[in-house]
């Protein structure tokens, strides 16, 4: 990567990390918090908690779109600017109503699918994986690492300064932007990165892809639910608040290392339908463990290492499967749909999590979420085993469409590629090909050509 490519994808890499950081350290500690308000209720606490995925799942898909018309770093600035003011709104709140309207806010702030896209406009496409991953990792680790924090820093400043801290967040992301990001000389609508309004309809028709997005729906949908009860539950166990973290770390820790090599036999050994549906059976049984040992706290920590051991698991390898069963020209799309499914799995999580919490218990989340385990596991189950393909791109000059087919059919001819779509608007070939064998020189020598 270029120095100037470098730049531009830690410091998007960093605004997005602060703006996750700020979304997800009230998960271990609102609900706590919150009970102390006037006229609270344990729907109000999930549907505070929750709320942003109701409107960055409506928002991010258009947010992205308008960047393709006005520019990237408006949008951005935009985005960064309404999750400020929602998290000053709710750091002055004194009612459960205010921060509801505070968290809506800071989920109107939709920059994800725009922020990638902007990366998308100044990498190049040889490194624009790299890119990708890089800032995929640094939102990962934001979200680990806020669930550490947030009851450290919850000790503090309680919960009005943690929102007071996620808009200064979000005023230094603006300053990032304006520093350390140059504005891209053209905005492009990249088909492997940004959604396409022609090709929703076959995206949504698509079984298996719905199965996927329903999965993820699911997966956000269990953690947000668990997060509107379990710091209520680890406190009536026992455990104080100040200790939380020390649960967190170590569950979170134990979690990920197992989960490595898990991933790495499902993807060496060609094994990924395997490894998925016994990390979904995992969740169930782990979430059905919670629903009777939620009173214990050894009994929680061993069940949330189950937890997230599938979880992590799952978050790492549902996006690889979209990438593998999403044709070429839609994969944009695709994972924008995927993206919203995320957003709107964790608000009625949380409106789920507080209804549940608010009538029939601290049990009933828990076993609620494993009876949507048992959906996933049977539409995991019977969904068809993923072809083992993987991505690739291919730059080429200004074409015709005559000169585009022969392309296309060379490419085509190539032993391990499986599908070819040329962008002529773009100047892209997009590929799916089994590297396993997948014929270089013969793949250079059609491209040669065009490239």
């Amino acid at each position: 990567m270029t120095s100037t490519e470098r730049r531009t994808t830690i410091a998007l890499a960093s605004i997005m990390s602060m703006r996750m950081l700020g979304l997800f350290m009230i998960f271990p500690v609102f609900a706590l918090y919150a009970q102390d308000l006037p006229n609270v209720t344990p729907l109000l606490i999930g549907l505070a908690i929750g709320i942003y995925g109701f409107t960055q799942g409506i928002l991010q898909i258009p947010f992205g779109m308008l960047s393709d018309r006005i520019g990237r770093k408006p949008v951005i600035y935009f985005g960064l600017l309404v999750f400020a003011v929602g998290s000053i709104i709710a750091a002055l709140s004194t009612s459960i109503i205010g921060i509801i309207i505070g968290r809506a806010l800071q989920g109107g702030g939709a920059i994800a699918s725009t922020a990638l896209a902007l990366t998308a406009d100044l990498t190049r496409e040889e490194n624009r994986t790299k890119a990708m991953a890089i800032l995929g990792i640094t939102i990962g680790l934001s979200f680990i690492l806020a669930l550490v924090v947030g009851p450290i820093v919850y000790r503090w400043i309680d919960i009005p300064g943690i929102f007071w801290l996620t808009a200064l967040f979000a005023l230094v992301g603006i300053v990032i932007l304006y520093r350390a990001v140059p504005q891209p000389l053209i905005c492009r609508s990249h088909g492997d990165r940004t959604p396409a309004s022609a090709q929703f309809k076959q995206v949504l028709q698509d079984t298996q892809l719905l199965r996927l997005d329903i999965g993820i729906f699911i997966l956000h949908l269990m953690l947000t639910s668990m997060f509107v009860v379990l710091p209520i539950a680890l406190v009536d166990g026992g455990m104080d608040v100040a200790h939380h973290w020390q649960i967190y770390v170590s569950v979170l820790i134990a979690s990920f290392v197992a989960m490595i090599p898990l991933i790495i036999y499902a993807e060496k050994y060609r094994h990924i339908k395997l490894v998925f549906v016994s990390a979904i059976a995992i969740l169930g049984l782990s979430l059905v463990g919670l629903s009777y040992l939620y009173h214990s706290v050894t009994g929680i920590i061993v069940m949330l290492f189950l937890f997230f051991t599938a979880f992590n698991l799952l978050e790492a390898t549902l996006p690889s499967l979209i990438s593998k069963l999403a044709p070429t020209k839609s994969k944009g799309t695709a994972m924008g749909v995927y993206s919203s499914s995320q957003f709107f799995g964790a608000f009625w999580g949380g409106v789920g999590g507080g209804g549940l919490h608010q009538y029939y218990g601290i049990g009933a989340v828990f076993a609620f979420c494993a009876i949507l385990g048992v959906i996933w596991f049977i539409l995991a189950a019977t969904m068809r085993s993923p072809t083992y393909l993987s991505s690739h791109l291919l730059k080429i000059k200004p074409v015709d469409k005559e000169k585009a087919n022969h392309l296309t059919q060379c490419l085509m001819q190539v032993p391990g590629v499986a599908e070819v779509v040329v962008i002529i608007e773009e100047g892209v070939a997009y590929l799916k090909v089994d590297r396993k064998v997948l014929d270089m020189a013969a793949l250079d020598r059609c491209a040669e050509v065009y490239c």
